[in-house]
């Protein structure tokens, strides 16, 4: 079982120090984990709180080792249509196995806040969202998989707390998966929308339509900020992707590793 996103507190968002996210981790019988702390970019904000820096990451991670789990590290870098360099710079500081791109931003604002939903619809938000999505993956390069694409249905925020419908969106999604399949990148199934919104982010059927238009790499991740959510229905998620796939992915030295 796999776990490759998850956040410690090198994350300012996180909860629980990086050793008590190993010991969860070996609790519950992980095979590999990655950290993937945050690199996010506010564009009309102040971006520094949502930044770690390499000081803090070396920290938190230079000392760690396991005999019963492998650790990796990595990145979840919040993309915008413009920040490449920053994505550069940062991703040239260190060894990183693995990166996350991730969209947190849309119109300039959090998806989080009740600033971008107020006077739309929630179909309205969520085609927003995806052509923000679909505008970064044709602008970045440098990022291994693309998280949570269905990231807003989990907002404590969003009106109904539905699932972003697949056949809604189908053309922009599949665009989006056209882009990432060209550029030999992948997708992870995010198991942290299960409490939130009742599916996976995304579910099963936007796995399938990646393979069909050719897709195969995916990863699975818990996106816990806290030891108590370290591989949270991880085991059901592997199980998802192995029976579309066959395979399962996790990343070592930028490069995707297929479990059989």
């Amino acid at each position: 079982m796999f776990d490759f996103h998850m956040h410690s507190t090198v994350s300012c968002d996180g909860h629980d120090a990086p050793e008590k996210m190993v010991a969860a981790a070996e609790a519950m019988g992980l095979r590999e984990m990655c950290f993937t702390d945050h690199i996010d970019d506010d564009p009309l904000g102040d971006s520094s709180q949502w930044q770690y820096t390499l000081e803090q990451y070396n920290a938190g991670y230079n000392h760690l080792n396991s005999d019963k789990v492998k650790i990796r590290l990595g990145m979840e870098f919040g993309m915008l249509v413009d920040n490449q360099a920053l994505l550069a710079g940062r991703s040239r500081e260190r060894h990183y196995d693995f990166i996350i791109g991730s969209v947190h931003f849309a119109d300039n604002v959090d998806t989080y806040l009740p600033a971008f939903w107020k006077n739309r619809t929630v179909p309205e938000a969520e085609q927003l969202f995806l052509q923000t999505t679909l505008d970064c993956v044709n602008a970045h390069d440098d990022f291994d998989v693309l998280g949570h694409l269905t990231f807003i249905s989990k907002a404590r925020i969003h009106p109904t707390h539905a699932p972003i419908s697949l056949e809604t969106h189908k053309e922009v999604v599949a665009e989006i998966f056209k882009v990432l399949i060209s550029k030999g990148k992948g997708i992870e199934i995010n198991t942290s929308g299960v409490d939130r919104c009742g599916a996976y982010l995304p579910s099963a059927d936007y796995l399938r339509l990646f393979k069909d238009l050719g897709g195969q790499i995916v990863t699975v991740g818990s996106d816990a900020h806290a030891s108590d959510r370290v591989g949270q229905y991880c085991v059901e998620a592997c199980q998802i992707v192995q029976d579309i796939f066959g395979h399962v992915c996790t990343f070592e030295n930028r490069q995707p590793i297929f479990h059989k």
